[in-house]
This record gives structure tokens, sequence and C-alpha cells, in this order.
């Protein structure tokens, strides 16, 4: 089983940074066996991936629309996952999400999570 629980989330102006974490609890098999991944959904728009990591933390895959601002790590030894999010726009204003993948990767196909954190609100203001 896998629990998730994020945390970081809150109101920044435009060009502001936030840091999101994802505490993961898992049973069975060890942290370095997820895939993670953290999505965002604005008002009215479709889930979208923003950044994934494979188990080891060798391979990331990255939003265009955020790449070199975001940054997402993991710590397989404190059993976290983090999303540092520099030069925030109004557009990344969303409520986001940790995923675990059932996969040693993480990408878009949302059917290879199998569990989603509760979601945490990032507003950017202009």
């Amino acid at each position: 089983q896998v629990q998730l629980v994020e945390s970081g989330g809150g109101l920044v102006q435009a060009g502001g940074s936030l840091r999101l974490s994802c505490a993961v609890s898992v049973s069975g098999r060890t942290f370095s066996w997820f895939g993670m991944a953290w999505f965002r959904r604005a008002p009215g728009q479709e889930r979208e991936l923003v950044a994934g990591i494979s188990g080891s933390g060798s391979s990331t895959d990255i939003a265009d629309s955020v790449k070199g601002r975001f940054t997402i790590s993991r710590d397989n030894a404190k059993n976290t996952v983090s999303l540092q999010m520099n030069s925030l726009k109004p557009e990344d204003t969303a409520v986001y999400y940790c995923a675990a993948s059932n996969r040693a990767y993480a990408g878009r196909d949302e059917s290879i999570y199998i569990k989603w954190g509760q979601g945490t609100q990032v507003t950017v203001s202009s």
C-alpha cells in the first residue's frame, strides 16, 4: 500500500518560489520501486503532468510549460518527493497532486498511477 501526504502549497506573487513536498508511506515494497510525479489541475482545465521522476531518481520528465523553472527531486532514504517551483507565473495557479506509479518510471499516462495525494493549492498572484 501507498499513502501520500502533500504539503507546501500557498499564495505567492508572480516571480516568487514555492516548494511542494510529498511524504510517502509504503508497505510491501521499497519507496525506490515507485516512479513518482506531480500533476496539476487548473480551474476549467484537465489535469496535466508537471514533472515525473523515476524510482532511482536518475530520470526525470518535465513539462515544457515549466521547464527551466521547476525541478523535481526525491530522497529515497526519507521517502519524500519534492517539487521546487521558481519564477512562478499566474498560469501556474492550480491544485497540485503528488502521484505514485506502479512502474519504475513516471509518465503522462495516468493509468500507471495507483495512488494520488489529496492535492495542495498553489495560487500565484500577478
